[in-house]
């Protein structure tokens, strides 16, 4: 008769579940506050003299000017594919006319300055991340520090101010070429007419409505400038530290970014 063999069925320890939980909340809720704090000083920075003008037209040009050709990228393909879809199910109900008011609307309000601010802390957001890291790891800003140079003034405020500068311009340039773009395909692809199309997204489309996504990118832009500089600042144990720091910024600016959409359509808009 063959023995059979016993299977050991892994216990867990609930316990330490718990315990890892507690420990992962109240590190996000000590590192929220910190943030918090780090933005507070920003403001307060932002405001004391000097104003240091070659730092922001630099970061200005780094943040927004380097990423014009992500954004239209994106913007166009967005227009494109959601007039797209769109078109054939308003076609469903020989409603297609709607095509272009509803894709500018979704544009406008939503997909604009979410998408833009995605796309803009996977390029510059990163880098921030990975720029403050280096020179914290090298030892750099305590040099800036030992030569009375307040590293907070000099290396996050242009960032920040830069970031809620720029991010409400590329989400306007968005909105534009997305509309571009749906215009393109629905009246050249999907053979709506050309006045009935202008004139229902005349119709639908208001100011207000390209002012709310405007309004969401100035939050967005501090969102991914804050998070990203706060990582960075705080970058410990070399180039593994660097790179850690940089994924957790893109990571935690992203998931801020689409909670925080969510939290100002409801309760603003």
């Amino acid at each position: 008769m063959k023995s059979s063999r016993l299977v050991k069925v892994p216990v867990i320890n609930l316990g330490r579940v718990v315990l890892a939980i507690i420990h992962a909340f109240s590190l996000g809720i000590r590192e929220a506050g910190s943030m918090l704090l780090l933005l507070w000083n920003v403001s307060l920075q932002a405001v004391t003299p000097p104003i240091r003008w070659k730092l922001l037209v630099q970061q200005i040009q780094f943040i927004g000017v380097s990423s014009l050709f992500i954004v239209v990228l994106t913007g166009a393909f967005t227009g494109m594919v959601f007039a797209l879809q769109s078109g054939r199910a308003f076609a469903l109900f020989q409603a297609e006319t709607l095509t272009g008011a509803v894709a500018s609307l979704s544009i406008s309000r939503e997909l604009a300055p979410v998408l833009t601010s995605l796309m803009v802390t996977a390029r510059a957001g990163s880098a921030m991340a990975a720029q403050l890291g280096t020179m914290q790891v090298t030892q750099q800003i305590d040099a800036l520090a030992s030569m009375a140079v307040n590293p907070i003034h000099y290396l996050i405020v242009p960032r920040v101010v830069a970031s809620v500068l720029v991010l409400p311009l590329l989400t306007a340039l968005f909105d534009f070429i997305g509309a571009l773009g749906s215009y393109v395909v629905g009246v050249k692809l999907l053979q709506i007419d050309e006045g009935v199309f202008l004139q229902k997204i005349r119709y639908y489309v208001d100011v207000s409505d390209i002012v709310q996504g405007l309004f969401k990118s100035l939050f967005f832009g501090l969102i991914l400038a804050v998070v990203s500089c706060y990582k960075g600042y705080h970058a410990e144990g070399g180039a593994l530290g660097v790179g850690r720091v940089t994924t957790q910024a893109v990571v935690i600016s992203s998931v801020s970014i689409l909670v925080s959409d969510y939290f100002l359509t409801a309760l603003l808009f």
